[in-house]
């Protein structure tokens, strides 16, 4: 009980600056107040209400990537293959949507051994207003290093681009206001606090798929005494 209250009680202190901040141009919105509060936010799936629509991976690779037409900036094709969060599916049936969790200790960010800019900040760190996990491709020296430490310790989102080898996948929250959250057709997707002692936080999807399984397809025959 004692190392339980320890980890909620390392969330609830962890705070890094920050206040409301306005965005302006073609998407207008306020950073969420977890900015303000110093909480620390992630993307949450149900599975229970998943249907491995990709409509999640469609509306943020359409934010991220936005397309210039007769000067007006509209947002993107939608290729899932950009998109920062990324379905999995699995046989028997099951659909995995995986997202950066944002975990509190950043392992990524720690693990990272570039030299850090003006600013502090690695080539991966931690916005100080939004509170989510970013890159800086300036500095990036390709080394790997943040997406090993991703796919050895945690769910294994962050990818190297083979083009670039620089990270990509890591969830930005959209500035606040997640697109996937906001567009899911089924409400399976949810912004809310970190926590820690949550069911499947920090596993990959084939992890969760494993469990999953268990819980969706395995049948124990019931012996009545």
């Amino acid at each position: 009980m004692e190392a339980n209250n320890s980890r909620r009680d390392f969330l609830k202190k962890l705070a890094i600056g920050g206040g409301g901040v306005v965005i302006l141009g073609q998407y207008h919105f306020l950073f969420a107040n977890e900015a303000k509060n110093g909480i620390l936010k992630a993307i949450i799936v149900d599975f229970d209400k998943c249907a491995g629509c990709q409509t999640c991976e469609t509306v943020c690779s359409a934010f991220h990537h936005p397309v210039e037409i007769d000067g007006e900036m509209l947002k993107g094709l939608g290729n899932p293959k950009l998109a920062n969060i990324q379905v999995y599916h699995y046989n028997p049936d099951m659909d995995i949507p995986s997202v950066c969790a944002n975990c509190p200790d950043s392992p990524c960010v720690e693990n990272c051994p570039s030299t850090p800019d003006i600013n502090g900040n690695k080539a991966i760190y931690r916005d100080k207003l939004t509170l989510a996990i970013r890159t800086n491709h300036g500095i990036c020296i390709s080394c790997g290093t943040c997406a090993d430490t991703c796919k050895d310790q945690r769910t294994g989102v962050i990818k190297m681009n083979p083009l670039t080898n620089h990270p990509e996948h890591i969830c930005d929250h959209c500035g606040g206001d997640p697109q996937c959250v906001k567009y899911c057709p089924y409400g399976a997707l949810s912004f809310q606090e970190v926590d820690i002692e949550k069911t499947y936080f920090g596993m990959s999807p084939t992890q969760i798929a494993e469990e999953l399984f268990k819980r969706y397809y395995t049948t124990q025959e019931v012996i009545h005494g």
